[in-house]
């Protein structure tokens, strides 16, 4: 179960690999308070390799599944010479602010404008991020002058207008709102372009296809993680007797060459520990015949 929640085949976004993070974080509270042992340390170890070579083996997180990302995708994708641009976001909600953040995170851009209809909130989200803002009395003027526009107001009557933006250049528009908020005819302006939400799920449906079709293969390279831990699994039941046998070779060996020079005795001790181990991993049921006779000969 560990192994598919890592690689985000349980998680509610398919592929969402924000999962691998709060593995780490509980990992390391558990570490810090004395609370994880050999066992689960290493089957998070292996957890964690298996979610790496899945998302670099696989397509499965790729793309973009939300449609506050597929907005920043398509503005990376279309628009050239972003440090350039002015960028306006209208409505600061749960759409607009996590849209908001993308921008932030994915675009090389700072030069970002909020508005909200509660100023107070457009100008909190912008001084946590390092962004600007503007009064909702500013619309049309900060309009007028951006080249990337996004609605996310979520409101019953159109924010955006066609006179808004007519004859004040080339911009691109996303209206992010349902029902839509930017005036439908806007797409008929010169030097406009228009996109809504309808399009945007288009680009996130397609993304999902994919990664279902990723899934076999995570999978397949889970199945194999699995597969190593569980032979470690089964090695470490013998540990004790090995560890015990190693001790007895060395009193052994101490007690017959007490006088004698050491000369790598660790060293051939160690090769016949060595050795032990690998004919009881390949022979897993004659290997616990052997425990159980190098258990009577210790004791």
């Amino acid at each position: 179960h560990l192994f598919s929640v890592s690689a985000g085949l349980d998680s509610q976004i398919l592929g969402d690999y924000e999962i691998v993070g709060q593995i780490k974080q509980a990992v390391k509270v558990a570490k810090e308070n004395n609370c994880i042992g050999a066992f689960m340390e290493r089957m998070v170890n292996s957890v964690l390799q298996s979610s790496k070579t899945i998302k670099n083996q696989t397509e499965l997180s790729g793309g973009t599944v939300s449609v506050s990302f597929s907005a920043v995708q398509y503005i990376r994708e279309n628009e050239k010479d972003l440090k350039n641009k002015n960028i306006l976001l209208i409505g600061i909600g749960k759409i607009g602010r996590n849209t908001c953040r993308n921008l932030v995170d994915y675009l090389p851009v700072k030069n970002i404008t909020l508005i909200n209809r509660t100023d107070e909130k457009a100008s909190a989200l912008a001084a946590e991020l390092g962004l600007k803002s503007a009064p909702f009395n500013n619309l049309v003027n900060e309009v007028q002058s951006a080249d990337i526009i996004l609605v996310a107001t979520n409101a019953a009557e159109p924010t955006v207008l066609s006179s808004h933006i007519k004859g004040h250049g080339n911009k691109l528009l996303i209206d992010l709102s349902i029902p839509y908020n930017v005036e439908p005819s806007a797409k008929d302006l010169p030097g406009i372009t228009l996109v809504n939400v309808d399009e945007l799920s288009k680009l996130k449906d397609k993304t999902l296809r994919k990664r279902k079709a990723e899934v076999p293969k995570a999978q397949a390279i889970i199945a194999d993680h699995v597969a190593d831990f569980l032979e470690w699994y089964e090695m470490r039941k013998h540990v004790p007797v090995l560890r015990a046998v190693k001790i007895k070779l060395e009193e052994l060996h101490c007690g017959h060459y007490r006088n004698a020079p050491l000369v790598n005795h660790q060293e051939r001790i160690q090769k016949v520990i060595n050795v032990m181990a690998v004919k009881m991993r390949q022979h897993n049921t004659r290997g616990c015949q052997y425990i159980e006779a190098i258990n009577e000969f210790i004791a």
